[in-house]
Order: C-alpha cells, then sequence, then structure tokens
C-alpha cells in the first residue's frame, strides 16, 4: 500500500513538472472551483427548507396576528417576511396549518386558500388542471351569484365526476349553493329569483342539469323544490289576488266617501260598504262577426249618406236548364230486351206534358271580423252599500229660545231623507263605479237614524253647563255692581260726614274769633291799656292773616283749624 501511495505521489510529481505553467494555472482553477461548489451545496443543504402557509401575503396585522398565534397553538414555529408573508418549516406542516385555518374561518377576506396551485413550476399534473379548472368555474359562479341585489353571501360547490368509457357508468355534475339573503329579501319565497340562480349555475356548468342542482339557504331549507312549492305558490296567488281587490275596493270606497261626505257632511256619511266580485281566470275570447260589406264609404262633408252597402259580394254564378215536350213515351225494344234507356228518362215515360226547370247558382262573399282577446283579470259585480242620516234640528220656542224637555235634554226633531235626495246619492255613487246592470251590479242608500244618544245627551250637558255659567257670571256681576254703588254710597256719606264736621269746625272757629274781637273791643272801651305784648301782635297778625285767608280759601282754613284744634 505504501509502495502505491508513493508510486502516485512519484508520478505526480513526475507529471507537475512537466506541465507548463498555463497548464498548472488551469488545474488550480478547476480544483478553486470544485472547491467553491462543494462549501456552497454544503451551505444550502444545511439551510432549514420553508413552506407557506399561503402564498398572498397578508397585509391586515390583526388578521395577520390570529393567524399566526392559532399556528403557534399547534406547537409550530411560523416565519413571516417582510412583504407578510407566513410560512412554516414543510410543505406537509403548511398544508395541516391551512386545513385548519380554513376551518376555523382564519382565512383573511378576499384571499384565495388555493393560491398554492398558482405557484409557477417546472411541471403540472392533471390533477393539478382539474382543480384550478373547477376552482375557476366556482369562483366564477359565486362572484355572479353574491353580485344579485337580494344575496348577502354565496358558497357553491360544483362536483365533477371522472369522466368513464361508457356512458351508463358516468356519474352525474352536482353542484350546491348555499344562499345568505339580504335583510328584507324575498329571494326565498320569489320562485323566479331561485330560477335565476339555478339557470346562472346551469349554464356556468358544462353537463349539469336542473335536477342535480341543489340550492339552500342557510339554514338547509331546500329553495329550489319547485313542485313542492305549487301549493305555497298558488296561496301567495291568492293572496296577491285578494290584496288588489282589497285595494281595488279601498280607492272606490275612498272617491264615493269623498263625495257623499263633500255633499252631505262627514257627520251624516259613516258607513260605506263595497264589495267586489272579480274573476281572476286568464281566459282567451275569440269573437267571429259578419259584417255588411262597404262598397263605397259616405262621402265627408255630405249633408246625406251617399254610402253603398251590401249584405254580400257576388264572386260568381252558375246557369242551370232543363226543358223536355212531348208524352214522354220512348220505346225500349223487342219484348223482354232491357231497354237502353237511362234512369232519369225512365221516370218520365209515358208521361204527357211540358216541363221547363231552370236553376242558378250564386256564391257570394261575406264580410267578416274575427276578434281575439285575452281577459285577465275581470270585474263580475261591484255591490255598494251607504247609511246616510237626516238632519235634527233643534226646536226654539215663541220667543226664540231653545226648547228644554222635562228631562233636561235639547228638544230636537228629526228630518229624513227626501226621496230626490236617495236617488240623487245612488246616481252619484253608479256614475263614481261605472254601474253596470249587465253583470249584476247593486247600489243601496239606506236612510236609518243613527244612534246620537250620547253625543246628545253630551250637547245638553254643554248647554246646561253654559247655562248655569252664564247665571253665574250675571249673579257675579250684580254683585259687583251692588258692591260698587254701596262703596259710592259710603263714601258720599262719609264725604257729607267730613263736609258738615269741616263746616262746624269752620263754624267754631269764628265764633271763637268774634268771641276775641268782642273781647277786644270790650277792653278798649274798658280803657285797657293797648299795649300788647310781642306775642299778642304776632297772634293778631296770624288771625288777621288767617281771616284773609278763610276769605279767599275757607276750605284750607278750615284744615288749618282743624290742625289747632287737634294739638290742643
Amino acid at each position: 500500500m505504501n509502495e502505491f501511495i508513493q508510486k502516485v505521489v512519484g508520478w505526480i510529481k513526475s507529471a507537475w513538472g512537466a506541465w507548463s505553467m498555463m497548464q498548472k494555472l488551469i488545474l488550480a482553477g478547476i480544483v478553486a472551483a470544485a472547491l467553491i461548489g462543494v462549501v456552497a451545496l454544503v451551505g444550502v443543504s444545511s439551510k432549514p427548507t420553508i413552506a407557506p402557509v399561503i402564498d398572498a401575503p397578508i397585509t391586515d396585522e390583526a388578521a395577520r396576528s390570529q393567524i399566526v398565534t392559532r399556528i403557534n397553538q399547534e406547537g409550530v414555529k411560523t416565519i413571516v417576511s417582510s412583504s407578510g408573508v407566513v410560512s412554516v418549516e414543510d410543505e406537509e406542516t403548511a398544508r395541516r396549518m391551512r386545513s385548519i385555518l380554513i376551518r376555523e374561518d382564519l382565512i383573511p377576506q378576499g384571499t384565495d386558500p388555493w393560491a398554492i396551485f398558482d405557484r409557477d413550476r417546472w411541471t403540472i399534473t392533471d390533477f393539478e388542471r382539474d382543480v384550478n379548472f373547477r376552482r375557476s368555474i366556482t369562483a366564477m359562479v359565486t362572484a355572479h351569484i353574491k353580485s344579485l341585489d337580494d344575496v348577502d353571501n354565496a358558497n357553491v360547490t360544483v362536483v365533477m365526476p371522472e369522466r368513464t368509457l361508457f356512458a351508463a357508468d358516468q356519474n352525474p355534475v352536482t353542484a350546491t349553493v348555499i344562499l345568505t339573503p339580504r335583510p328584507g329579501s324575498d329571494i326565498r319565497e320569489n320562485k323566479k329569483k331561485i330560477e335565476g340562480v339555478q339557470k346562472i349555475v346551469k349554464f356556468a356548468v358544462e353537463g349539469l342539469a336542473d335536477e342535480n342542482i341543489v340550492i339552500t339557504d342557510s339554514n338547509g331549507l331546500v329553495l329550489n323544490d319547485f313542485e313542492g312549492m305549487a301549493d305555497y305558490e298558488r296561496v301567495g296567488i291568492i293572496e296577491r289576488e285578494q290584496k288588489l281587490i282589497q285595494k281595488l275596493e279601498a280607492s272606490y270606497r275612498a272617491q264615493i266617501l269623498k263625495q257623499l261626505q263633500t255633499t252631505f257632511s262627514e257627520d251624516r256619511v259613516r258607513d260605506l260598504a263595497v264589495k267586489i266580485d272579480m274573476d281572476m281566470s286568464k281566459k282567451e275570447i275569440e269573437t267571429s262577426q259578419v259584417l255588411p260589406y262597404v262598397r263605397r264609404p259616405r262621402t265627408p262633408g255630405l249633408s246625406y249618406d251617399d254610402s253603398q252597402i251590401f249584405d254580400s259580394v257576388l264572386l260568381s254564378e252558375t246557369r242551370s236548364t232543363t226543358s223536355w215536350e212531348g208524352t214522354g213515351f220512348n220505346p225500349e225494344g223487342p219484348a223482354g230486351v232491357e231497354g237502353q234507356t237511362p234512369p232519369a228518362l225512365k221516370d218520365m215515360s209515358n208521361l204527357v206534358g211540358k216541363v221547363t226547370q231552370e236553376t242558378v247558382t250564386h256564391n257570394e262573399q261575406l264580410s267578416t271580423e274575427l276578434t281575439r282577446e285575452e281577459r285577465t283579470p275581470r270585474i263580475d259585480r261591484v255591490t255598494v252599500s251607504v247609511n246616510i242620516d237626516g238632519v235634527w234640528k233643534r226646536q226654539y220656542d215663541e220667543k226664540g229660545n231653545v226648547v228644554i224637555e222635562a228631562n233636561g235634554n235639547i228638544g230636537r226633531e228629526y228630518v229624513p231623507l227626501t226621496a230626490e235626495q236617495i236617488r240623487g246619492a245612488e246616481t252619484l255613487i253608479q256614475n263614481a263605479i261605472g254601474y253596470d246592470a249587465a253583470r249584476g251590479d247593486s247600489v243601496t242608500v239606506q236612510n236609518i237614524e243613527f244612534d246620537r244618544t250620547s253625543q246628545f245627551a253630551g250637547e245638553s250637558a254643554a248647554m246646561l253647563k253654559q247655562k248655569q255659567f252664564r247665571i253665574t257670571v250675571l249673579l257675579a256681576l250684580a254683585g259687583l255692581a251692588l258692591f260698587f254703588v254701596g262703596f259710592v254710597a259710603v263714601r258720599a256719606i262719609l264725604r257729607a260726614q267730613e263736609l258738615k264736621r269741616q263746616r262746624e269746625e269752620a263754624e267754631h272757629a269764628r265764633q271763637a274769633q268774634l268771641r276775641r274781637e268782642a273781647a277786644l273791643l270790650e277792653a278798649e272801651r274798658e280803657g285797657i291799656d293797648a299795649n300788647l305784648s310781642a306775642e299778642d301782635r304776632a297772634f293778631q297778625e296770624i288771625i288777621a292773616k288767617a281771616t284773609a285767608l278763610a276769605r279767599e280759601k275757607p276750605a284750607d282754613v278750615s284744615q288749618l283749624i282743624r290742625t289747632w284744634i287737634m294739638e290742643e
């Protein structure tokens, strides 16, 4: 072994020494490239492989956080790229996590859970082609159904079995649609809308038949069971027909009631009933009518009718004439031999006379008119009944006052409707409904007295209350007038007493003044010294001024004197 190694090393040294510098550089480059390749291969193989759970980036941070949290709950480590793609360690784990996210509805809105099939590969299998084809059709049908105004959400599943050699062994294509109607939509009960959804699915999927399509709501109720919906549809049709009749009756009632209340007042026309019988069946009527032939119409502007009208038009004429003269004897030859006489002439044999027959055949054309029409719906009969109250008039006595009966009620007299008023109301109603006696229309106008007991009792009570209020007001006014008269009288009495007292005070002051003057005169006569003190002089001046003032203003002086007396 050592000798072999030594020989190899010796051969390499001899070869290396024999090579040129260029050969040595080429060998060194090859060895260096091989080493670099080996190092790169080792580095790539040692790096762990990752697989995206969803190829599309998840930009919503909240949704991405929920996905990462749910995957971590399974004990799987996640890797989130800068663009938002969530990845796990291998493809098998990614498929398992993708199933969990789809089952728990954690796939973000607008993200395709089958985006894994959109990755570019070197090769693609037939299974993937079938899956992509089915997915495209399902997405297209789902988008079409969601675009309907009555659908809030839709879940479409299409099953396309593998093709077999014989048609008898071929399983049919099936489709299931789960609809979530919008609030307030009638798509559950509307057969036309369900048929529209069914046609969308049928024409979008090749080979899909109506019986293989199942459309349900979110509660599992089958919506495209049209045979089972027949009875329900019939009930719906009857309900719509009844609503149409009720709407027409309400329209007639409002129109007639408005006219009658305008004429007789709202209080007298309260009850009005309208009943309409309608034929909702669809009928095709064909009418054939024979009309006269107008050869020339009437000339416009003429004062007379110059038209030419015939019952028919002659198209052709056939004439046939038969004449016979003589005895009609026609020998038939020898006895015992059948003659050659025609049967028509045998009847005329041995006859004597003359026959002439003429037959004329006319072929005439008649003018006909064929009319086809459909009638639905049609009013068969209209019945209207109304009650109109008469007029209640109050009774008045000779003085023009309302008559009050013994029980306290107001005396009233009932005036019923006249026959002319009833006929006028009937005519008004007949014109409003388009009265047709041939179809059995009926209009009834009655004059039945309304029960107005509570109304009259309320009016009588209100009138009694009003009368009592008037009496109370009159008594109050009379008491106020007496109070005012008494106040004026008392005021006058007090004023008279005050004037009397003032006059007495004035008289008392005048008497006192006279006594003072008399005393002064008496003192002068007796020679008493007239030299008075300052107080007496001032008092005399005051007396003089008071006297002058009393002559000018006696009322003020009397008041002043009274004040003095009160002070003393």
